[in-house]
């Protein structure tokens, strides 16, 4: 059987890393058998990974999209429905942030962040759940972050916009409970990606790595059906980074 999984954000770090791993799972697992739905704003991120993925005998779909548009969002849907018929998983993993002092930040910084963290992902999910709903079974992660509960001095846009993620996840779980559908939140730490720039080179060594979120990740979809895997949160072994 096929699981059809849609990973928002898969051009880079994390959602590179985790489509990455669904492939090696694949690859040593002869019972798993994933279909990859790669969405990220880049091609050129997409063409590469999904060369990766097909070398590993995984089925992929790449599309070039971003959910800040809804365009795109239902584009994103209407593809992989056409392509394979169904979905099982969602990985809302597309994010953006943007660290300033509070009185740095403009108008433009929050609509960006806004728009990608909480409205792309509230709309794609709005999207995505009644077909879960209507089948009775499926899967959604959200990768927040521990700005979903932890605020920082230089975040308060972004931990706005994970706070906010965090009470739909909140909600969204309910209605999970009511038809046998999943919901994940994982909460890393600080993970070395490009979201940093160049400060991620220089505390690359108290930082995660991508596929240190991308393991458990995979580890929490392949639970048994009777097994849902609600909260994972990570952290740097050194504790938070105050940046």
């Amino acid at each position: 059987m096929t699981d059809v999984i849609i990973l928002t954000g898969a051009g880079k770090g994390i959602g590179k890393a985790i489509a990455i791993e669904f492939a090696s799972r694949a690859k040593n697992d002869p019972g798993f058998n994933p279909s990859l739905v790669l969405c990220s704003r880049s091609p050129e991120d997409l063409d590469a990974l999904a060369a990766q993925c097909r070398s590993a005998k995984i089925q992929t779909l790449s599309v070039v999209a971003d959910i800040a548009r809804r365009e795109d969002r239902e584009r994103l849907v209407e593809q992989t429905l056409l392509e394979f018929g169904t979905i099982d998983c969602l990985i809302n993993n597309a994010g953006v942030g943007r660290f300033k002092n509070l009185t740095e930040f403009s108008e433009e910084d929050f609509d960006y962040t806004m728009s990608v963290n909480t409205k792309g992902t509230f709309f794609l999910t709005q999207k995505v759940f009644p077909v879960l709903e209507k089948k009775r079974s499926g899967h959604i992660f959200f990768i927040t972050s521990i700005a979903a509960e932890t605020a920082f001095k230089s975040s308060a846009v972004y931990s706005m916009s994970k706070f906010a993620q965090k009470g739909l996840i909140e909600s969204l779980r309910l209605y999970g409970r009511e038809c046998n559908v999943k919901i994940t939140n994982v909460m890393p730490g600080a993970v070395c990606t490009p979201m940093w720039g160049e400060a991620g080179e220089t505390l690359r060594n108290v930082m995660m790595m991508p596929e240190d979120v991308a393991g458990p990740v995979v580890d929490a979809y392949l639970q048994p059906a009777r097994t849902s895997v609600e909260e994972i949160v990570l952290r740097p072994v050194g504790g938070d980074i105050n940046e």
